[in-house]
């Protein structure tokens, strides 16, 4: 290894150091007290000598990647993880972590490889499905961001504010009190999350539809993206709490009723995280589909920690 290499520098290794594992264990035993005590940087510092100490260990540099990932050093996160996933066979943790944050860089390509390696040897690995799904989903949504790039630059229109269209009062109201502000916020929305708002009626939603038509727009536009933002919330909301895999969960695995069940099919939903980045009105757009069945899918949400979207979110 070169004394100029980066990595030399970022954990404190050199040719001609030596491994020494028992060192290495000491530092991590150093670094899990510091955490507990929330001492972020005497944590890392401990993890930087054990990786040093035994820098062959894949263990000690993904704790030290993660210590940094969570401090938002991600340029160094990164090296580590990819410098674990050179390793045979790669660890799937580093390979998930280092999914996301390839994503969060727009890197699209490098995402779904990492992915697609963990499922490769296991195609059921319910987070790695899950974050393909998201890869995907923004990989198709880059295409259609970048039409809407392009129209935003010529109608200059998706920040505009929707008082500044020729909407009646009625209408202005209501998206006001649903934090309706720009024209960008619209799309975001269905008509059945318009239409489940209190006093907005068949008269406002002609009115809205016909204004997004005459801009070459419609409703729900960039709902998708909303949804894939609203499930990427909820994982860092819920990451490193163990409770991540609830997202991953098939809704066929719950205890939903009939009504429920079919209602959700109808709708494409097939996880709970899908579930809980939809809306109490798009549910109760669905044909049949009652405050009960409402209440029922709350419940069932809340067991495993999570909540239907607000429109506000």
């Amino acid at each position: 290894m070169s004394a100029n290499n980066p990595m030399d520098i970022m954990i404190g290794a050199s040719e001609a150091e030596r491994s020494d594992p028992q060192a290495a264990q000491r530092h991590r035993k150093a670094a899990s007290e510091a955490g507990a005590a929330g001492d972020r940087v005497n944590e890392i510092a401990h993890l930087r000598k054990a990786a040093a100490a035994d820098p062959s260990n894949v263990h000690n540099l993904f704790a030290l990647a993660y210590a940094l990932d969570l401090v938002g050093e991600e340029d160094e996160a990164i090296a580590l993880y990819e410098r674990c996933c050179e390793r045979t066979p790669a660890p799937v943790n580093a390979l998930l972590n280092l999914a996301v944050l390839y994503e969060d860089r727009g890197d699209l390509s490098r995402a779904e490889k990492s992915l697609k390696q963990i499922l490769d040897t296991n195609p059921n690995h319910a987070r790695a499905r899950l974050f393909m799904k998201d890869v995907l989903a923004a990989r198709d949504m880059k295409i259609d961001d970048d039409h809407d790039r392009d129209l935003a630059k010529r109608t200059a229109l998706l920040d505009t504010p929707v008082t500044d269209f020729d909407l009646s009062v009625r209408s202005r109201n209501c998206l006001k009190k649903m934090n309706i502000r720009t024209l960008g916020d619209l799309l975001r929305v269905s008509e059945a999350e318009l239409m489940g708002y209190k006093n907005f009626g068949e008269a406002s939603l002609i009115e809205i539809k016909q204004m997004l038509q005459s801009k070459g727009l419609r409703l729900g536009q960039r709902l998708e993206e909303q949804r894939r933002q609203s499930r990427r919330e909820l994982f860092e909301s819920l990451r490193g709490s163990g409770n991540e895999a609830a997202l991953a969960r098939p809704v066929s695995e719950i205890d939903f009723s009939i009504r429920v069940r079919k209602a959700l099919q109808l709708l494409g939903i097939q996880t709970m995280g899908d579930l809980a980045a939809r809306t109490e009105a798009e549910l109760m757009g669905v044909k049949n589909f009652g405050a009960t069945s409402l209440t029922e899918v709350r419940e069932r949400l809340t067991q495993h920690g999570l909540s239907l979207r607000e429109i506000q979110s």
